[in-house]
């Protein structure tokens, strides 16, 4: 079994400095491969909790690690102008040493949108903003020339971002969703990665042979896109854990939502029937920013079985 499994939190969900600097730590430390976090400004629903700013934070993760990947799963182009997210990208990357997964999205969540003042769209208008977007951020980190594309949303005239990144190309483009109709064919145009969000492994397997297909049209080889999956998690120590972490939840209902739930054992074996239907890389979401030793369990107990 080839799968790599990372971190992923919620960095609405009551981030903080000191939260944060453990959990890099931890991440670090433990044995995962990589740490992603969410850009949001706040939760779809009340109460108001601390979140840390998108970028502020890889910033310093970046320069406080030396092992592990990272990167926002995903950052909205509704927040940031593409240029202003593909100049910042580019040097975070580079002062991590090439270690950034830019992973960006259309934005969803109605209720941030409304409390800050940023035009989230109606759904065919915010994707066509999201291509455009994407054709922005490619474009600038992609061509050492000067840059000119006009679109409907954004527009360059002889645009070019000096330095150029130190990683070819810059850091790879990660597209997350589930989306047959918008999603995955803009993973197939752009991406270096898709990660799909949610889903049991046979729901995986049609969106990846979707994407397969999509792949073929455009041209480029399979190979091109890594496959990756973000999914909750309900691990326990024990059975007495597990129960009460699961509150009188139906354990099969939420394996079918895309959740891993159980010990270790049962974690192992729900992750390898994942990697069986083409995942490469599971960032196993952990909400509890301040469950520090539960954390250190599922990972050592649940990543050595899968080396």
């Amino acid at each position: 079994m080839t799968i790599e499994v990372a971190l992923m939190i919620e960095g609405q969900n009551g981030l903080t400095w000191p939260r944060w600097q453990r959990l890099v730590q931890a991440a670090e430390d433990l044995g995962f491969v990589g740490l992603y976090r969410s850009d949001h400004f706040t939760n779809a629903n009340p109460p108001e909790k601390e979140s840390l700013e998108l970028w502020v934070s890889l910033t310093w993760l970046a320069s406080q690690t030396k092992r592990i990947e990272f990167g926002p799963l995903v950052s909205p182009v509704s927040f940031r102008h593409p240029a202003l997210t593909a100049r910042i990208a580019a040097a975070v990357d580079d002062l991590s040493g090439g270690r950034l997964q830019l992973g960006l999205g259309a934005g969803w969540q109605e209720r941030e949108h409304s409390m800050f003042g940023f035009d989230l769209l109606a759904v065919g208008p915010r994707f066509q903003r999201f291509r455009e977007g994407l054709e922005v951020i490619t474009r600038l980190l992609r061509s050492d020339k000067p840059v000119t594309w006009i679109g409907e949303y954004y527009q360059l005239r002889e645009a070019i971002l000096l330095p150029r990144p130190l990683r070819s190309g810059g850091p790879p483009i990660v597209i997350g969703g589930n989306g047959e109709r918008r999603t995955l064919p803009l993973a197939a145009r752009y991406a270096d990665e898709w990660n799909a969000v949610f889903v049991p492994p046979a729901r995986f397997a049609e969106l990846n042979a979707r994407l397969d297909t999509l792949l073929d049209a455009a041209g480029r080889p399979r190979n091109a896109v890594r496959r990756s999956l973000m999914i909750g998690s309900v691990f326990g120590r024990d059975e007495r854990e597990v129960e009460r972490l699961l509150a009188g939840r139906s354990r099969v209902q939420l394996r079918d939502r895309g959740i891993l739930v159980g010990v270790a054992s049962e974690i192992v074996e729900q992750i390898a029937a994942f990697a069986a239907v083409g995942v490469e890389r599971i960032m196993v979401q952990w909400l509890d920013l301040d469950d520090l030793d539960r954390l250190a369990a599922f990972a050592n107990r649940v990543l050595p079985q899968l080396a």
